[in-house]
C-alpha cells in the first residue's frame, strides 16, 4: 500500500462493460505540446527513490495534445449518461474516502491498516465522492474520482484519446521549465500565495485550508503551467498508460502529480518528477485522470 492511496484489494468483479458508443476526439480543452527532449525525473533531496525517480534521464517526446484538465464530473457524467457505463466501484459496492470527509455521526467503517485516515465506505463511488450522503452534482466542475485505471480508459474510448505516457505527463506538467520541482518552479509558495491543492497543517488532523478547499477543488483552480495544464501537482493523483515498475511485471500502473491529502511531514509526491504504483482495480476519492492524444 501507498502512503497516499490504497492500492488493490478490489479485484472482484473486474470485467467492466466497454462503451459501445465512441466519440470522435476534438482538440477542445486540450492543449498542444511540442516535439522536444527533456530532463525527466529526479535525484535531488526531495526525491523518493524507492519510487524510481531517477536517475535524470533525457528523454524525446513527439508532440501531442493534452487536456487542460483533469476530466470534471460534468463530463464523466456526460459519458455515463450516454453509454450507461458503471465504474468498478458502482459495480463492487464500495470506494476508499477519506476520513475527514466524512460527517461526525458517520457509521463506523473498516479502516486501511497504516493508513487509518483511508475508510471503505459503502456506496462511495463517482456518483457519491464522500458516499451515500453526498453528490457529484454539487461539485460539477471537480475532478471525477473514484475511477480505476480501467475506468479511466473506457473514458478515453469514448472520447476517441488515451492515457497519456508517464513521459508525456510528466513533459506537459513540466510546462517548458528545465528540472524544476514544482510546475512553475523550485519555491513551494511563491511569495507566500498556494499554486496548488495540498494538505497544510498537521496531517491527518489539522488542515487551515490556506489553499481554500478541504478535499478536490476544481479542475481549473490555481494558475496554469507553461503549457497551459491546471492542477498538474496537486489536487488528485492521475492515472498514465505506463506499467510503474518492470520488477513487478506490469501489474501497477503510474500515477502522477500528488494529491489534496499530500503533505510534507509524510509525502512530498505532490511534485512533476514524482510517481506513485497502483493496482489497476485501485479507486479512491484523490485518484483521477486527464485525457491525451496524437497530434496528426
Amino acid at each position: 500500500m501507498s502512503c497516499c492511496t490504497p492500492s488493490g484489494g478490489r479485484a472482484a468483479d473486474r470485467a467492466a462493460p466497454q462503451p459501445s458508443a465512441v466519440h470522435r476526439a476534438t482538440a477542445e480543452g486540450m492543449v498542444a505540446v511540442p516535439a522536444g527532449q527533456f530532463l525527466m525525473g529526479s535525484e535531488d533531496a526531495l526525491a523518493c527513490p524507492a519510487d524510481g525517480e531517477g536517475p535524470v534521464r533525457t528523454v524525446y517526446v513527439d508532440a501531442f495534445w493534452i487536456d487542460a484538465c483533469t476530466v470534471s464530473n460534468a463530463q464523466f457524467a456526460r459519458f455515463a449518461a450516454d453509454t450507461g457505463y458503471r465504474t468498478s466501484a458502482e459495480r463492487i459496492g464500495w470506494s476508499f474516502v477519506f476520513a475527514g470527509l466524512l460527517p461526525d455521526d458517520f457509521p463506523p467503517t473498516r479502516s486501511v491498516v497504516g493508513a487509518p485516515w483511508w475508510r471503505q465506505v459503502e456506496g462511495a463511488d463517482w456518483r457519491r465522492p464522500d458516499g451515500p450522503h453526498s453528490t457529484w452534482e454539487d461539485r460539477a466542475d471537480h475532478p471525477v474520482v473514484h475511477v480505476d485505471w480501467d475506468d479511466a480508459r473506457a473514458y478515453c474510448a469514448w472520447a476517441g484519446k488515451r492515457l497519456p505516457t508517464e513521459a508525456e505527463w510528466e513533459r506537459a506538467a513540466r510546462g517548458g521549465l528545465h528540472a524544476k520541482v514544482f510546475p512553475w518552479g523550485d519555491e513551494f509558495e511563491p511569495g507566500g500565495r498556494p499554486r496548488m491543492n495540498v494538505w497544510q497543517g498537521d496531517f491527518p488532523n489539522r488542515h487551515p485550508t490556506a489553499d481554500g478547499w478541504y478535499g478536490t477543488c476544481p479542475v481549473d483552480a490555481f494558475e496554469p503551467g507553461g503549457f497551459g495544464l491546471y492542477n498538474a501537482t496537486g489536487n488528485v493523483w492521475e492515472w498514465c498508460e505506463d506499467p510503474f515498475s518492470p520488477a513487478l511485471g506490469g501489474q501497477q500502473r503510474v500515477t502522477k502529480g500528488g494529491s489534496y491529502l499530500c503533505h510534507a511531514s509524510y509525502c512530498r509526491r505532490y511534485r512533476v518528477a514524482a510517481r506513485q504504483g497502483l493496482f489497476p482495480d485501485s479507486a479512491t476519492g484523490n485518484v483521477g485522470f486527464r485525457c491525451a492524444s496524437d497530434m496528426t
